[in-house]
């Protein structure tokens, strides 16, 4: 399987279709991110999960009507605290200021956590054109990295690659034994590898899941460590987050953090969570906060829920499409059910398709801890799609037929006894073939009943 990225212009259904081609690793993949499913499963079966979710999504519906007003605070109490807060309209803004603090300190290499942030902005690349070395220290990340890769997965980068696959890797790049595929003795490998930049890297650029405007604290969540060491060691620390990230109090704080954990990969709590409020002793810290196009979104009533996204990636465990279709099929830095709805946002000319490459089956407002909507929003952005003239081929045609079906009970009886009969008579090669748009490779149709339950209850005598 190619895991080129694959640029809006190939479409989600063509490149999907190549993931696809790879039958073994579609399988696992799908497996890999439905166990992670159930761990989240198991995870929120708490007495006040419905409660959690029902307050993470009012604290972030609150802090984007007062956005303006929460940002100055978190300003004016970070700066309090010794930090320095810049401000970036758009991603070369944000580019241009982190290699303008790089440039002012004379550094050429820095440690990276992992940020969804920085890969929208595309800062890796920017800084690697101007000289400076950037080493991704999360492991996942690291890995995308040595392939030259960006993330198929916003909680899991390289969910994609077999563990086999990154031992070849590995024994490429930073010299593991040949044919070593053990995950423990891949991943101390990485860390002997990784140990020489987090203690000697000029500036350790983090993102943050979370900006307190109370505290003028940033809260940084990871697994791995990776991103303490960086900020620590390093004399300098960089925060790179969108302005959305911000929540009022501390109390919010603690809200976000139950559900943040719980609904990514199915934890109480991440292993390291880091309140950073100040420069470390002798050490500068910069805070940049990030627009590119969020204030576009906010003013947008019917789109701007999607700005409480926590980026928890519970949406793209479940989501049918994504598990099947693969993280690169999406063509934008954010993918599944999320990156669906922001990317036609983003560029709808360009990420239309994305509004279509759905089943609308709902599981991903289901799962979501701030209950964003992502299914109203899609058959939105069907709309607005369809009305700039970027409707799917046919659809002109199908929708107003099935449209008149399903405007009345007997019209829809009809042709669900006419689908009955043609299932049974039609050969299997019509209904499944290759030459079915609806039953190619990771599709399946479901077999219809040979009775409905309309008639079954008609026969019964309990049809009122």
């Amino acid at each position: 399987m190619s895991r080129e990225f694959l640029s809006p212009r190939t479409g989600h259904a063509r490149a999907a279709a190549g993931f696809l081609g790879d039958a073994e690793r579609a399988a696992w993949h799908d497996q890999s991110l439905w166990l992670v499913r159930q761990k989240r499963d198991r995870a929120t079966a708490l007495p006040e999960w419905e409660a959690l979710r029902d307050a993470g999504a009012a604290l972030k519906a609150h802090a984007m009507s007062r956005l303006a007003a929460l940002l100055e605070q978190f300003e004016r109490t970070a700066t309090a605290n010794g930090v320095r807060v810049h401000w970036a309209r758009d991603a070369a803004e944000h580019n241009a200021i982190v290699l303008g603090i790089l440039a002012e300190a004379n550094v050429t290499r820095v440690s990276k956590s992992k940020s969804m942030l920085t890969e929208e902005c595309g800062l890796n690349p920017y800084l690697e054109a101007h000289g400076i070395e950037v080493v991704d220290t999360d492991l996942g990340e690291r890995i995308v990295q040595l392939a030259k890769e960006p993330p198929s997965h916003i909680v899991m980068p390289a969910i994609h690659w077999k563990r086999e696959e990154i031992g070849a890797l590995f024994h490429r790049t930073i010299g593991t034994p040949a044919g070593e595929s053990d995950p423990d003795r891949l991943t101390a490998a990485a860390r002997v590898h990784l140990r020489d930049t987090l203690l000697t890297a000029g500036a350790g650029i983090t993102g943050a899941n979370v900006l307190v405007a109370e505290t003028g604290g940033v809260v940084v969540c990871t697994n791995e460590g990776n991103a303490d060491l960086g900020m620590h060691t390093a004399p300098i620390h960089i925060a790179c987050a969108g302005i959305e990230k911000i929540v009022a109090t501390r109390d919010d704080l603690g809200v976000l953090l139950r559900l943040l954990a719980r609904s990514g990969t199915g934890q109480p709590v991440t292993s390291y969570t880091t309140h950073v409020n100040s420069p470390k002793p002798g050490g500068a810290m910069h805070v940049v906060l990030v627009n590119n196009g969020r204030t576009s979104r906010l003013a947008d009533e019917a789109m701007r829920s999607a700005l409480h996204c926590i980026r928890c990636g519970a949406c793209l465990n479940t989501c049918p499409v994504y598990r099947r279709s693969g993280g690169y099929s999406y063509g934008h830095v954010i993918q599944g059910p999320i990156g669906a709805i922001l990317a036609p946002g983003v560029d709808l000319g360009a990420h239309h398709e994305l509004a279509f490459a759905s089943t609308l089956c709902g599981s991903c407002a289901d799962v979501c801890p701030v209950r964003i909507n992502i299914p109203e929003q899609l058959l939105t952005w069907r709309e607005r799609a369809a009305a700039a003239g970027h409707a799917p081929r046919g659809y002109g045609v199908l929708f107003p037929v099935l449209g008149w079906f399903l405007s009345r009970l007997d019209r829809f009886e009809w042709g669900a006894r006419i689908a009955r009969r043609l299932q049974r008579w039609l050969p299997a090669a019509l209904l499944g073939g290759r030459a079915n748009p609806w039953t190619r490779p990771g599709r399946a149709l479901p077999v219809l009943a040979d009775e409905s339950f309309r008639d079954w209850a008609r026969r019964e005598g309990r049809h009122q």
